[in-house]
């Protein structure tokens, strides 16, 4: 298999790295992040990974057990299982084929559904049918909050219900970026996100809408500081996942603060199914600190999807174009991590002038040059990188038994 050019922002998304193949434990890791999006529980918990073969030259087999042969979401299973595999180093090629579960693997999937349905006892409040996207930098400084912000609002402009959650809690900014104030309002012991329509780009389709999340609506103002340390930062992202009602959204983006804390690590815990996307500037200095967050994300068991490349030049209004920064950060950072380079997003005066307004520029100005990557960024995320997952039966009947049988049980026990 030839290696995509990294430098080439419409490569393939996956580029298989060098290195000897992965253990069968590192291919059962990144698959505890496949989440059935009916049981709400990762394919391991549910049985469903039968085996893992590893080839000599990295290829990874593996056989899939699923509650029927038919099952409707086979495909969108074997894509899942085959990206999560492919990050991982070492990796030259993915196969997987489909069994049929057992009579004892499947009553073993039927005291899983039916403890959750007893319990209720989700893990987060975020929906196994949403896609989420952790957007990270090594260093602060590189746009990470402006792409969150713009990537976001494209993906809303294309009629999808986004999350925000603002994981940066020191240097939460957010709020003034997409012009939203006020405290968080709530109801039912949960609280309810600012919630911000934004009309679709084409003309006649349905709206989308960005519902936001930050600890910028829980402090007095901006300018409050917030002196915490990193495992009150980490229980407060927690709850925001688990004390927010997210609802259904199709995909939740989390700007995370730089560098590799207990946020980040907290993340993987919390939330299996997340992936990242790695921003850079082309300066070696911020390729080099966005290298270890990869790393991090790697030992995490979390997939890197792609880097993105902010600020690659910078843009007159004539349209000349000047690499300020230097160039070849980006492709580097791509190569280094294994990731396809997704987007290069030129320096534009007219980005930090939105941010600073609340309207962003892929909705201020979605013609130009900045605003045109990010539209382009969103329509990759949307159709190879993470598209949105479309809810199929193969697991809703176990699901339906599983929920009489709480009923009856709470009828008998009343």
């Amino acid at each position: 298999m030839k290696t995509p050019d990294p430098n080439d922002p419409g490569a393939p998304v996956h580029a298989p790295e060098g290195g000897p193949p992965p253990s069968v434990d590192d291919v059962q890791g990144v698959l505890g992040g496949v989440i059935d999006p009916e049981l709400h529980a990762s394919i391991t918990d549910l049985g469903m990974v039968d085996d893992v073969r590893i080839g000599p030259d990295g290829h990874v087999e593996v056989r899939v057990a699923l509650t029927t042969a038919g099952c409707p979401l086979r495909h969108q299973i074997a894509q899942e299982v085959e990206s999560k595999v492919r990050g991982l180093r070492g990796v030259s090629n993915v196969s997987v084929e489909y069994a049929e579960m057992t009579a004892q693997q499947k009553a073993a999937a039927m005291d899983r559904a039916r403890f959750r349905a007893r319990e209720d006892a989700e893990p987060t409040e975020v929906s196994a049918a949403t896609r989420v996207l952790a957007v990270a930098s090594g260093k602060g400084g590189v746009g990470k909050s402006s792409v969150t912000v713009n990537l976001a609002a494209a993906l809303a402009a294309r009629g999808l219900h986004v999350g925000v959650l603002d994981a940066d809690i020191w240097g939460f900014s957010v709020p003034r970026m997409l012009g939203v104030d006020g405290r968080l309002g709530g109801a039912e012991g949960k609280i309810h996100p600012h919630v911000v329509p934004v009309p679709n780009a084409e003309a006649g389709e349905p709206a989308g809408s960005l519902h936001v999340v930050s600890m910028g609506f829980l402090v007095d103002d901006e300018g409050t500081a917030l002196m915490w340390r990193g495992l009150i930062l980490t229980k407060a992202l927690e709850q925001f996942l688990t004390d927010v009602r997210w609802g259904d959204l199709d995909y939740l983006l989390l700007d995370m603060p730089p560098g590799t804390g207990d946020i980040q690590m907290g993340l993987a815990r919390l939330l299996p199914q997340a992936e990242m996307l790695v921003v850079t500037t082309p300066a070696l200095a911020a390729q080099r600190v966005a290298a270890r967050v990869a790393d991090m994300a790697r030992r995490s068991h979390m997939k890197v999807v792609g880097v993105v490349e902010n600020m690659s030049e910078f843009v007159t209004p004539s349209g000349e174009r000047f690499a300020v920064f230097g160039t070849g950060g980006g492709a580097a950072l791509a190569a280094e991590v294994g990731a396809p380079l997704v987007a290069q997003v030129p320096l534009e005066p007219e980005v930090a002038t939105g941010g600073d307004e609340g309207r962003p520029i892929v909705l201020r100005d979605p013609d130009s040059p900045a605003g045109a990557a990010f539209t382009e960024l969103a329509a990759r995320v949307v159709d190879v990188l993470l598209p949105p997952i479309e809810m199929a039966g193969c697991t809703a009947r176990i699901l339906e038994i599983a929920g009489e049988m709480a009923t009856q049980a709470s009828d008998a026990s009343s």
